[in-house]
């Protein structure tokens, strides 16, 4: 689901947990003046809307199946009018709709912008197994093995060709030593 101000919104909850409903709207300008109205609806699957939260200069949950547990999760700037769901139930899952008004304020007209957000919400019993999650730690595997076999091959490495140059150190002092010592001396 995706904002009209390209901002996605999680669809999916986990049962008992918080769930934050994203609905940005972005004016373009902050220096213009707007009263800005924000509904929000729920849609149960086979069932009808109800208003369930508004703001309106002022915040008010309304009476419905959610009344105690909404919170308002907007920004002063009321360019974020999201809510937030407490204590996620199963009979959460539905569609969520958040409306936007604005009637910019100027001296000669005063237009009014309308937007719309759907949030299709499935509530789960517990969380699932996040695919990036899995992919991530079986990478972190992989990783960490072959580093690990790579510094064995260096440590290998590293040992033979100090063996060897010890060994062409023993066999030069070898050497200067044969040669150090005169023959036929009496």
């Amino acid at each position: 689901v995706v904002t009209p101000s390209g901002v996605p919104s999680e669809t999916e909850a986990v049962q008992g947990s918080r769930m934050k409903l994203m609905c940005i709207s972005c004016m373009k300008r902050e220096e213009v003046l707007a009263n800005t109205i924000v509904k929000w609806f729920y849609k149960p699957e086979g069932g009808q809307d109800v208003a369930i939260y508004e703001f309106n200069n002022e915040k008010r949950e309304l009476e419905s199946p959610f009344q105690g547990r909404l919170e308002w999760n907007g920004s002063a700037d009321m360019q974020d009018v999201s809510i937030s769901v407490l204590n996620i139930s199963m009979n959460d899952s539905g569609i969520y709709t958040c409306n936007v008004t604005r009637e910019f304020l100027f001296e000669t007209h005063r237009p009014i912008f309308t937007s719309s957000t759907l949030i299709h919400l499935t509530v789960l019993k517990e969380a699932g197994r996040d695919l990036t999650a899995l992919i991530s730690a079986i990478m972190m595997y992989i990783l960490l093995v072959f580093l690990t076999l790579w510094l064995l091959i260096e440590m290998i490495y590293c040992y033979r060709k100090v063996s060897k140059a010890e060994e062409a150190a023993q066999e030069n002092g070898a050497i200067l030593i044969f040669l150090a010592i005169p023959y036929g001396c009496s």
